[in-house]
């Protein structure tokens, strides 16, 4: 296994092990959103979606993980900050989307459809651009605790 050695004059080598590793945050948030498509009949958005497309909102306590993958920082350890992804995932995802209408209140949401599988693209399109470092790698979001999604960027 290969190593990276770093110089601390005087003090001792360090090292970092040389290999990729993925890194996960997980953050909550509670939301309503409405399954709707506004270009189909009121009969087929109620067929098609069921209860989720309540015209008066329904609620969900969402979990989003997002997982980092990259090589440890020969000085740090750190693939990422985790400090910093937490801070990415909150000034992005948490404190934009915690108790509000995705549908409605979301600027970077509307005119979307709320689908759990909608979300995780449009999370990734959020996050993306801001990592201080590492490379996302997946975007999960539990809609509830059986229902997920995933996604993994364009390279999937």
């Amino acid at each position: 296994m290969a190593t990276r050695k770093q110089s601390t004059k005087g003090k001792g080598a360090v090292r970092s092990l040389d290999g990729e590793v993925v890194v996960t945050r997980r953050v909550h948030f509670n939301a309503a959103h409405r399954l709707h498509n506004p270009a189909r009949s009121a009969a087929w958005n109620r067929r098609v979606f069921g209860p989720c497309n309540n015209p008066r909102w329904h609620g969900h306590n969402y979990v989003l993980e997002v997982s980092v993958r990259g090589r440890p920082d020969p000085e740090t350890g750190f693939v990422i900050d985790l400090a910093a992804l937490k801070r990415v995932l909150m000034e992005r995802i948490s404190d934009v989307c915690d108790h509000r209408n995705l549908n409605e209140e979301v600027p970077f949401l509307r005119g979307i459809i709320p689908s759990t599988e909608n979300l995780v693209i449009a999370f990734w399109r959020e996050i993306e651009p801001h990592l201080p470092s590492g490379k996302l790698h997946r975007v999960r979001l539990y809609e509830t605790e059986r229902n997920f999604a995933d996604y993994y960027g364009d390279q999937a």
